[in-house]
């Protein structure tokens, strides 16, 4: 699976933005599928993840609420639509893929090494 992220950029607190996870390869639908963030001088943290049917997703707490992923298997697409954005979301945001049963525990589905295809990052700055 190769994945390509987009949709990051600037915007003030409060504000909203959607970013895209672009995927190739035959095994994307029946990948899991999770975005992770890191931010400067913090470790990579787990952010959501989705199921490869899209019927089960799994939120950090503190993005319970104002964020939503989905997925489209049609068109190899997953998005992760951000509301209320807040300064401390300012991170590089990636997309990952992992086989399907990874989001089964909650551990294995937290952990960036259970995803074994990563994108490149996608920048997201919330301005106060």
């Amino acid at each position: 699976v190769q994945l390509q992220a987009s949709g990051g950029g600037l915007v003030q607190a409060g504000g909203s933005l959607r970013l895209s996870c672009a995927a190739s390869g035959p095994t994307f639908s029946s990948s899991a599928i999770a975005w992770f963030r890191q931010a400067p001088g913090k470790e990579r943290e787990f952010v959501v993840a989705i199921s490869w049917g899209g019927g089960n997703t799994y939120y950090e707490d503190s993005v319970k609420g104002r964020f939503t992923i989905t997925r489209d298997n049609a068109k190899n697409m997953v998005s992760l639509q951000m509301s209320s954005l807040k300064p401390e979301d300012t991170a590089l945001y990636w997309c990952a893929a992992g086989k399907a049963s990874v989001v089964l525990s909650t551990r294995a589905r937290r952990s960036f090494r259970s995803y074994e295809y990563w994108g490149q990052g996608t920048l997201v700055t919330v301005s106060s």
